[in-house]
């Protein structure tokens, strides 16, 4: 174990160099967005496919051996069948002595047109002086989420080799080009690794988020789970003037579900449904009430004129400790441009929960089914009801006095000169809960993107300042786990 000072003069170097080399790493982070790797678009697959073989040839350079483990194909809803992209299997060091450290990233993208709103070509890194003259802005789609992490770590190994430092762990690597579109046979992957590639990872980090705050660092260690949900009432396409006002219009029957599942306060009104939300302890109260959040910002980067609640604590707890329910759609309803007096037929609404610890999925799928066919039978309709769950996900949990946790927020606090924020994050981050279900080991999410990264909006972003010491993050993070073994 290193003395503290020859650790911080072993850090210093280390942050000077990864100054000296911005440029370079910036370079490579533009390579990287140019890259169309959006693993939405069919057409776009071979890009994807692209992207991964230039992940694996960074890896191989930096002396990892890489394996890019192929997963076959899929078919589309409209029967095409697509290859899936490898995913790649890296690895650096073998030392008993040191602890291993699995990263796992995503080199694919949403998709993306300048058309779309974007100031700059999204597939050209643009630099861009942000409001405050220090903090200049690297916009492109993948630049936060999630190639810009990606690298940035990648870069943080790079360090210690240009500078024939000793590698104080070992480590893995899982990158994958299919996150955007539901990480396909990853989970199948990782259990059939189980007993081999991860069989002597001590650890496993994500950085596929972003912090709560424009300015200071966060740790994530919750996300929410998911369930969406189909509402379908139909029978057949009708004529207004001949029918309407004599028949039970499909369309009316879905809006009144619809309107009975929140209320305008956006409290859930399925009965039941709060029952099992783990109650709040005083150790997480605590953690609330210290952590830095901006109304007027949180605002600001999501376009709204008000929230639901007035107080930081209450908005959290709403977006991170509760479920939520949101109304995503009609299918079938008539939606173009004009008039078109027809009674839709068969009409789908669309809806998801977001779920939270100790949610079960299976409950909360009785419970909505119960609740709608509770609505419908009052309404004496004639048509027909079908409810389903296309989707499910639970949510994710980590311990946040755990060691990974621990050796993260010292890194943090070398690197920027603050604790950070501890965090849940209200979307749902599959892969965290994949990995700690499947292997078992502590799953940590180290996040160094901004709360106004835009990551699957327009003029995607990450700050140079963000890369360039997220980079140092990462570098120090080494450090840290390894004088904990």
């Amino acid at each position: 174990v290193m003395s503290s000072s020859s650790s911080s003069a072993l850090e210093m170097e280390i942050f000077q160099y990864v100054d000296a080399h911005q440029s370079d790493f910036i370079k490579d982070l533009k390579e990287w967005v140019a890259v169309e790797s959006d693993s939405i678009q069919p057409h776009l697959r071979k890009e994807v496919m692209q992207m991964m073989a230039l992940a694996a040839d960074k890896l191989a350079t930096l002396g990892a051996t890489v394996n890019l483990v192929n997963l076959g194909s899929h078919q589309l809803p409209d029967g095409q069948v697509l290859p899936l992209p490898p995913v790649l299997l890296g690895e650096l060091g073998k030392d008993p002595q040191n602890p291993t450290v699995c990263f796992y990233g995503h080199v694919d993208v949403q998709p993306a047109k300048k058309e779309d709103g974007w100031d700059s070509d999204p597939y050209t890194l643009t630099e861009i002086d942000g409001v405050h003259l220090l903090i200049r802005n690297l916009y492109g789609r993948g630049a936060t989420d999630n190639k810009g992490p990606v690298l940035a770590w990648i870069n943080a190994v790079e360090t210690f080799r240009a500078l024939k430092l000793a590698m104080p762990v070992n480590f893995k690597f899982v990158i994958e080009g299919m996150e955007e579109a539901g990480s396909l046979g990853l989970e199948k992957l990782l259990e059939e690794e189980n007993q081999n590639f991860f069989s002597d990872v001590d650890y496993i980090v994500i950085s596929d988020n972003v912090w709560l705050s424009n300015k200071k660092p966060a740790l994530t260690y919750g996300s929410r789970g998911n369930a969406c949900f189909f509402v379908e009432c139909g029978s057949k396409d009708l004529h207004s003037g001949t029918f309407g006002g004599i028949i039970h219009e499909p369309l009316l029957d879905l809006i009144a579900l619809l309107d009975s599942l929140v209320d305008s306060t956006g409290h859930i009104q399925i009965p039941g449904i709060y029952d099992s939300v783990a109650a709040l302890t005083e150790e997480e109260r605590k953690l609330y009430e210290s952590i830095e959040f901006d109304l007027e910002e949180h605002r600001n980067n999501c376009g709204v004129k008000k929230f639901l609640y007035g107080t930081k604590e209450e908005i959290l707890l709403h977006l991170w400790r509760y479920p939520s329910l949101s109304i995503h759609g009609i299918e079938g309803a008539f939606h173009e441009p004009g008039i078109k007096t027809v009674i839709p037929a068969k009409v789908i609404g669309k809806f998801s929960i977001r779920q939270v610890p100790n949610m079960n999925l299976s409950v909360v799928k009785k419970q909505v089914v119960e609740h709608l066919e509770g609505v419908f039978s009052k309404r004496n309709s004639p048509n027909k009801l079908k409810v389903s769950m296309p989707l499910g996900v639970k949510p994710w949990l980590a311990d946040f006095n755990d060691l990974l946790y621990k050796a993260a927020r010292r890194a943090i606090k070398t690197v920027f000169g603050e604790d950070p924020d501890f965090i849940r994050d209200g979307s749902t981050i599959p892969v965290a809960r994949m990995f700690q279900t499947v292997t078992q080991k502590s799953v940590m999410m180290l996040p160094i993107g901004a709360a106004d990264a835009g990551e699957h909006s327009q003029n995607e972003k990450i700050s140079r300042h963000n890369y360039i010491e997220g980079t140092k993050l990462f570098a120090s993070f080494f450090l840290e786990i390894s004088k904990l073994h």
